[in-house]
């Protein structure tokens, strides 16, 4: 019953954002993000940076203290600190649910991770054959921003609380793991932006434009390029270098 009512939700959130929005796939490419995912996107990536900035300043003002007249203020971007946070718990929570039945772990991310030093050292060329929509190495970052978001959840509300309510010792310890929680996130998302940018090109317009290349799918998301068209990856990039030595 769940899992029925989260697709109809989903189904219908993304049905209105593509009567808002347009997405245009052109010969040789394929459809990855629709408007709905790359609006949930961004407006995800923004509330985190607005966060993250406002946290910089309150955690290390001596060193950022450049960020907080951005903010009208050391007092005014305390208090903004935390709705920024609840915004990216917010809608991150309904990426989740977008996201979360090809997030699933399967035993193919697990021989990818398994894989991982020949993928990073570009000794693979292509993504092994069972790599599907997402790779193992974005389904740990996804739960890995998860549990982060449940830690911010129950922390934040300590924080913003304060002693008179949850006790000195509760915020302390709470300070700590809202800390730490962060900096693992944010070390996640520079990775996240590295590979979407170099270590991956094509990603980024992915998120954009909401398609990419059939070059760039059968390359780093094989099965998933096998599930759409009904071609082999494998014999895709033979034909396509084929044709390319041939009009040289």
């Amino acid at each position: 019953m769940a899992s029925g009512a989260i697709e109809r939700f989903d189904n219908e959130a993304r049905q209105k954002f593509e009567s808002m929005g347009q997405t245009v796939v052109y010969r040789g490419e394929l459809l990855r993000h629709p408007v709905y995912t790359r609006v949930i996107h961004w407006t995800v990536a923004l509330f985190f940076f607005l966060a993250l900035f406002t946290g910089f300043g309150i955690y290390l003002p001596w060193l950022f203290k450049w960020f907080t007249p951005l903010f009208g203020g050391g007092p005014l971007a305390r208090q903004m600190h935390p709705w920024f946070g609840v915004g990216f718990v917010f809608f991150f929570a309904l990426q989740a649910l977008n996201w979360l039945t090809p997030m699933i772990w399967k035993p193919s991310d697990t021989r990818w991770m398994r894989n991982l030093h020949k993928i990073v050292s570009n000794e693979e060329k292509m993504d092994p054959p069972d790599t599907g929509f997402f790779n193992a190495g974005q389904k740990v970052q996804f739960w890995e921003i998860v549990g982060g978001c449940i830690v911010f959840i129950f922390t934040g509300a300590i924080l913003w609380g304060g002693a008179r309510y949850f006790g000195a010792t509760a915020v302390a310890i709470s300070y700590v793991l809202h800390d730490i929680s962060a900096l693992i996130m944010l070390g996640g998302i520079f990775i996240h932006i590295y590979l979407s940018t170099i270590g991956e090109p094509g990603t980024f317009h992915a998120m954009i434009r909401g398609a990419v290349s059939e070059a760039w799918a059968w390359t780093f998301h094989p099965a998933w390029y096998k599930q759409v068209t009904g071609r082999d990856p494998v014999e895709a990039c033979e034909q396509a270098r084929r044709e390319m030595d041939a009009k040289r």
